[in-house]
């Protein structure tokens, strides 16, 4: 790639990192929790969590038989990632009216939560001569989507009536699996109720565990034949006690671009939130919040790797850069080195877990968060 006629583009100014074989190894983690028994749909919706959805589906295609996406678009672009593969697809969220036509005519999964849905879905399946395939969501605690557990019967019945519809899948959400045990332990029983008094068809599908539900609460669903983990699979563990089994996918760096000499008395960054109070060395970095590095790690005591040791953030982020002290290391530094935002450097680490935890946010956020203009370079 040039920007110039026969001149190469220069080195990113920040990147992320991702290790496709931390990936798989997340993977095999997230298979053998879930058992012989019970497969995996790998959640890949918002671009793999930032990750990259094209080679993320590309390096599972063949390992797992299904993908989670949120919308159309997503869809189509993981089924073209998956190459020859030919993998079920699952919308993971209500189809607008748009969509609808598109998810069947393409052979996705779409889910329902209403009688009215699955009709949409029939009347679009009769107009293109085929079977919508559709997976009945049940609310049983999440309040996002799904029928009231008192209507699941007829969601169901409506599905399993139509001559137009398939009846894939039944499934819940677990929004407190890694916060509250008690109300999970409640939603598991409620659902395990709903399946055993509904007319469930043969080989019907059915999945709960999301990744703190996998990781957590698998034993307790000896009726799921799918898990969804996405967190998982990216290498964090919504549940701390259990990261030591995964590999964070993800690196994010950046790069010195200026290191300088400052008096005391010298304000950083906008608002003058810090002021030196001492001679300094600070290095200037190049990311900000235009990459998703967040404006709310500003004045947490936010660090950051140089030299495999901590620097801190001094004053606020900016849209595209930030500075930190680097007084107290003895490795020279100049522009260009490399610096380490999430990940390891030498004996150094700082996860995506911490970052969250200083921006007041989680994990989630964090990755989805990391922008267009981060360069990613899958290892």
């Amino acid at each position: 790639m040039t920007y110039f006629p026969g001149t190469p583009l220069p080195p990113p100014r920040c990147w992320a990192e991702i290790d496709l074989q931390a990936l798989r190894s997340n993977l095999t983690v997230c298979l053998d929790l879930a058992g012989d028994s019970c497969g995996i749909i790998a959640i890949v919706k918002a671009d793999a969590y930032g990750h990259g959805l094209r080679e993320v589906v590309s390096a599972l295609s063949g390992l797992v038989e299904w993908f989670g996406v949120a919308n159309i678009g997503e869809a189509l672009r993981a089924r073209e990632a998956a190459g020859n593969q030919t993998p079920h697809i699952l919308i993971l969220s209500p189809a607008t009216p748009d969509e609808i036509e598109p998810i069947i005519a393409n052979g996705f999964s779409g889910s329902v939560s209403l009688p009215s849905e699955v009709d949409a879905y029939a009347d679009a399946a009769s107009r293109l001569g085929t079977l919508a395939h559709l997976h009945a969501v049940v609310d049983t605690g999440m309040g996002r989507m799904g029928c009231k557990p008192s209507d699941f019967a007829e969601l169901v019945d409506r599905i399993r009536k139509s001559p137009h519809c398939h009846f894939e899948g039944v499934d819940t959400h677990l929004p407190s699996a890694d916060e509250d045990t008690a109300f999970t332990l409640t939603q598991i029983e409620k659902f395990r109720e709903l399946l055993a008094g509904a007319n469930l068809p043969s080989g019907c599908l059915v999945h709960i565990g999301n990744s703190a539900g996998l990781i957590g609460f698998h034993p307790l669903t000896p009726f799921a034949t799918l898990a969804r983990p996405g967190l998982a699979l990216y290498g964090i563990s919504p549940l701390p006690e259990a990261q030591v089994n995964l590999t964070p996918v993800m690196s994010l760096k950046t790069r010195v671009t200026l290191v300088r000499r400052i008096r005391p008395g010298t304000g950083i960054s906008y608002g003058r939130t810090f002021i030196a109070d001492r001679e300094m060395t600070v290095a200037t970095l190049a990311v900000g919040y235009g990459d998703g590095y967040s404006r709310h790690l500003s004045g947490k005591g936010t660090e950051v790797l140089i030299a495999g040791q901590r620097c801190p953030i001094l004053g606020r982020v900016t849209m595209d850069q930030i500075v930190v002290d680097i007084s107290h290391l003895t490795t020279p530094v100049k522009s260009g080195d490399e610096v380490v935002l999430i990940g390891t450097q030498g004996s150094g680490e700082i996860t995506v877990s911490e970052l969250a935890a200083k921006a007041g946010t989680i994990p989630w956020e964090i990755l989805t968060g990391i922008t267009n203009r981060v360069a990613r370079v899958h290892l």
